[in-house]
């Protein structure tokens, strides 16, 4: 294990970057997972991150001792930070202080759309960009293409709220979404709150890819007319619409319903 003391270290400054800079991280092609979950979750499914950072007083601590010991018997790099130099790195209030560089996951783009996937059409809170990719890999779903305008899936705060979700799903960025919809091999259904047709009308036992949009505007109207389906999801009281989170966890979890009856 290193130390690092100095704020004018290089690795030191390169790791503030990677925490503070969207533009590092894509220019690097590398990201950080920030606290013990993201990186038990990492180890255990993708085996040494490039480098393991600790703050010294979080050395104490029986998990991250734990996880310091499996990166050094797997020959990663790890460098412990002094707490006040860490503080800089972590976005995490009242966090555990470890993070792991990791290379951010691009798979080269498949063929087309021949198994179910979630396109996502401009949603930008990082947040429900998040819970959508934690929905999507816990119901079965590993595929999910993001637009240009769509947050970067790669960002700390994408990262926290999918809660290690990255690791089991092929994310695509900047995709071109009509043009896929185009090429589909399978029914894409464009949830929208002003749609007649209702999901639980729908089979949905067969794959299909779901189209989710911004925030305010909902998805396209390109895409809205090039899906196979509108749809909405029937809801009780006089709210107009669902979260855009919460609408992808109960279409994805009603497509797990069906698949599972069958």
């Amino acid at each position: 294990m290193k130390s690092i003391t100095s704020r004018d270290n290089a690795f030191y400054k390169e790791l503030k970057a990677l925490a503070t800079s969207s533009q590092a991280r894509r220019k690097a092609g590398r990201s950080l997972l920030d606290g013990v979950h993201l990186c038990r979750s990492w180890l255990d499914l993708r085996g040494a991150p490039l480098h393991c950072v600790v703050s010294e007083g979080a050395l104490a601590n029986p998990e991250v001792a734990a996880i310091v010991a499996e990166c050094e018997g797997l020959h990663a790099p790890v460098t412990a930070l002094p707490d006040a130099l860490f503080g800089a790195v972590s976005q995490v209030e009242n966090g555990v202080n470890i993070v792991f560089i990791v290379e951010s996951l691009t798979p080269s783009k498949p063929a087309g759309l021949t198994e179910s996937a979630v396109l996502l059409d401009g949603v930008q809170d990082p947040g429900n960009v998040g819970s959508i990719l934690r929905s999507a890999a816990a119901s079965g779903i590993r595929q999910v293409y993001c637009s240009p305008g769509t947050a970067f899936c790669w960002s700390p705060k994408v990262l926290r709220a999918a809660m290690g979700a990255h690791f089991v799903l092929d994310i695509f960025e900047n995709v071109a979404l009509p043009e896929l919809v185009r090429g589909a091999r399978v029914p894409v259904l464009a949830t929208s709150g002003y749609a007649s047709e209702q999901l639980y009308t729908l089979d949905l036992r067969e794959p299909v890819a779901w189209v989710l949009g911004h925030e305010g505007q909902g998805v396209s109207q390109e895409l809205l007319d090039l899906a196979t389906h509108r749809v909405a999801v029937p809801h009780a009281g006089k709210v107009e619409s669902l979260n855009v989170a919460a609408c992808a966890a109960v279409c994805f979890f009603e497509q797990l319903r069906q698949q599972s009856a069958r």
